[in-house]
């Protein structure tokens, strides 16, 4: 049994704890004092969350208590393992047992629930052995979309299958998200994952930004509105033991970068405001905190254009601090991104920290600046010995630390994590991917298909048969062919062409960058000339795949039909264009008609790209006969 210790939480017990004192804790009965005798209380589920925050936090030393404050990324295998190459990295068990850390992030693929669960209970194994038994916390960036942004997500794996939130947003039915939600906190707990990295509410104002597929859209009310719903399906009405705590980042809103760039990188790093637009960005940020966020994440961008120091957000006292605390009045965990005190390599790539504006203080100043600014914990990082350094030196004292590791015991306890820390690896492989929870996700996955344009009402295909011939691009003929149809080598040689094309971009070099969809929206002159051709060939249906918005007037012109899709299989796109699903999806942010009007916009405001080709919220309906039928043919 879990006891709240808040005010409201003592209010409704009709005989309350003892009151909390930091010191010692007086018993309250002469059996439960001989109990304790050999059970501290911070094992003991009678006691307050918060007496038990504190016995604990009492036995601490610095060093266990450094160790809270970091969450680095861990990989799925034996706990010793300490990789090679370009995935050198400690390993598991020298984390736990050495470093005294307790918050990772999974950074494996997961094709087999019961042997991730299986993991995770080794895991949990190892840290009870330690000193005080803590639990770990496991964390997961976004898992559960068709689509994969290595850096930002991983593959969904085993994992039922949806498209990406701003799919979601698409949709515009906040029933679907909270049922998304729900789902995917069910498969989250099932391997032992009580952590979401998720959700990403920073607006898509600036349409070259290559983050916006696990954003909302554009708009800041849908945003507000749907992200409400996506934390309370993770976490329920209130944390608790059944809850996924969810993580709301990235604070004050990623969005507005300069140019579009991506503030991984250095020339990124600004974040700018033109249109003197911040507080629209901090709407979500007010809504998420209203349905009960409990962590939120700044990014690592600084602010240009602002009354605020030009120093990225997690050193940024006025940002997290003034901002964030004060002025918003969030209580909880402060995470920040990842990599921001130490120079590292990601997938073989060279990336220096993250301290924009402050690249010149030294790892122990960067430390003491992002604690000062009050953040409670560093993503991506593994550098206890600094913390430890700061105390001894004088630097930070250890009250302030004591400040940051509360909250984060505390969240442990409210968790459940205490109490029982293991899942049941049968159970995980029932759960994570079962019929029910893959049927809800391919149908949000067919349901979120735009329909942007659609000559002679072309779509859905009608009156074909096996004798239809096909010209394809961008997915495999054996979609088409297991449904009988005839697959061609030409435009010439078919009845009709169906193409699935990613959203234009610039490739970038290196390892980590080259996943990032950057630069500019539009196909080069080469691309589009050749792309011409087949639309005056055959009569063509096409499926652009929005991780960002395209500039595509000349596939609108030229081509039958096109699509939006956010996130999908190519069985759901064959489903979408035969009738057997119908598109319902409206687009959740403005498509540009050129690069000059995107060049010449603000990064900041919202829909302020001159003479957009469609709208945000545009999107055609297939005629009412495919609506009431299960197939149009």
């Amino acid at each position: 049994m879990r006891i709240d210790c808040t005010v409201a939480g003592l209010a409704a017990l009709a005989s309350g704890c003892m009151a909390l004192s930091t010191k010692s804790h007086m018993p309250r009965s002469n059996s439960l004092s001989r109990r304790t005798e050999s059970t501290p209380i911070y094992k003991d589920a009678s006691y307050c969350i918060d007496e038990r925050v504190e016995d604990l936090l009492s036995r601490m030393t610095i060093q266990e208590k450094a160790g809270q404050l970091f969450h680095d990324r861990l990989f799925d295998g034996p706990l010793g393992d300490e990789g090679s190459g370009n995935n050198i990295h400690n390993s598991t068990s020298n984390m736990i047992s050495d470093k005294f850390m307790t918050h990772f992030n999974l950074a494996s693929d997961i094709t087999n629930a019961t042997e991730t669960a299986e993991f995770i209970n080794r895991m949990q194994d190892l840290a009870l052995q330690t000193r005080l038994g803590i639990p770990v916390t496991v964390s997961t960036d976004p898992r559960h979309s068709f689509t994969e942004n290595l850096g930002t997500g991983f593959k969904a794996g085993v994992f039922s299958q949806w498209p990406e939130t701003v799919g979601l947003a698409a949709l515009r039915d906040p029933y679907v998200v909270r049922k998304f939600a729900e789902i995917a906190k069910e498969e989250y707990i099932a391997v032992g994952i009580r952590a979401a990295l998720h959700p990403q509410v920073d607006l898509a104002t600036e349409p070259r930004w290559a983050r916006i597929s696990n954003t909302w859209g554009e708009n800041s009310t849908l945003t507000s509105e749907l992200i409400a719903e996506y934390i309370k399906g993770f976490q329920g009405n209130k944390l608790g033991p059944q809850s996924v705590k969810t993580v709301t980042k990235h604070f004050p809103g990623g969005g507005p970068v300069e140019h579009g760039e991506d503030s991984h990188f250095a020339y990124g790093k600004n974040q700018t405001y033109p249109g003197k637009n911040l507080e629209e960005h901090l709407m979500p940020f007010r809504a998420a905190i209203a349905a009960g966020a409990t962590e939120i994440m700044p990014y690592y961008s600084r602010p240009i254009g602002t009354e605020y120091d030009p120093v990225a957000f997690s050193f940024n006292k006025q940002i997290v601090t003034d901002l964030l605390r004060n002025e918003l009045g969030f209580e909880g965990i402060v995470l920040t991104d990842w990599g921001l005190i130490t120079d590292t390599y990601i997938m073989g790539q060279y990336m220096p920290a993250r301290a924009w504006g402050v690249e010149n203080l030294t790892e122990l100043q960067r430390a003491t600046r992002i604690l000062d600014a009050g953040c409670d914990q560093f993503g991506g990082e593994q550098r206890p010995e600094l913390i430890i350094q700061l105390v001894q030196e004088g630097i930070v004292s250890e009250d302030r630390i004591d400040v940051s590791v509360r909250r984060l015991l505390r969240e442990k306890f409210i968790l459940g994590l205490f109490d029982n820390p293991f899942v049941d690896p049968a159970a995980a492989g029932r759960v994570v991917g079962n019929d029910y929870f893959v049927r809800l996700g391919r149908e949000a996955q067919r349901r979120s298909y735009t329909l942007l344009s659609n000559k002679e009402d072309i779509a859905p295909l009608k009156a074909i048969g096996e004798s239809t011939k096909f010209y394809i691009e961008g997915f495999n003929a054996s979609f088409i062919e297991s449904r009988n149809y005839t697959v061609v080598h030409s435009p010439e040689e078919a009845d009709y062409a169906l193409l699935r094309y990613n959203a234009p971009y610039e490739a970038r070099p290196g390892g980590f960058e080259a996943n990032m969809h950057a630069g500019s929206l539009a196909f080069n002159e080469t691309e589009k000339a050749r792309q011409t051709r087949i639309y005056s060939t055959v009569p063509t249906i096409v499926d652009i795949v929005m991780d960002r918005p395209a500039v595509i007037p000349e596939i609108i012109e030229q081509a039958k039909a096109v699509f939006a899709s956010y996130g999908s299989d190519s069985n759901a796109f064959l489903d979408v264009v035969f009738g057997v699903a119908v598109p319902e999806g409206k687009l959740p942010f403005d498509l540009p008609g050129s690069m000059e009007a995107v060049e010449a916009q603000m990064e900041d405001v919202p829909f302020d790209t001159r003479n957009p080709v469609f709208k945000f919220g545009h999107g055609l309906r297939y005629a009412d006969r495919c609506a009431s039928s299960s197939k149009c043919s």
